[in-house]
């Protein structure tokens, strides 16, 4: 990850609505949800949401698919991975701790 991709990734975190938004996704999974399932839990109205997830998407943090007339939005891990790889790439200035490890979602219903 390059430093201005970082500074995007970060920038898109750094509003309360957005980092929720992220952290929902996040923890429910790749699978994602529908928009109106994470507007609903996030009790946010739906252009400020959608105007959220935009700045999210630019980041790179969220994808998104059409299934007929509902958007399903979900974690984009690989660049939240890279993220963490990027904030930790010099952890400890080289004394040997161990950075966090990648985050390796499972489908649901799918044993590991």
């Amino acid at each position: 990850m390059k430093t201005t991709q970082a500074l995007d990734a970060l920038t898109a975190l750094g509003h309360e609505s957005r980092l929720a938004a992220f952290r929902e996704l996040v923890q429910i999974g790749p699978e994602g949800m529908s928009v109106g399932d994470l507007r609903e839990r996030l009790g946010l109205p739906p252009a400020t949401l959608t105007a959220h997830l935009n700045v999210l998407r630019s980041a790179g943090l969220v994808d998104d698919q059409r299934e007929g007339r509902v958007i399903r939005v979900s974690a984009n891990y690989d660049r939240m991975n890279a993220l963490v790889a990027y904030l930790t790439e010099n952890c400890c200035a080289g004394s040997g701790c161990s950075p966090p490890t990648a985050c390796t979602p499972n489908p649901r219903g799918k044993s590991r």
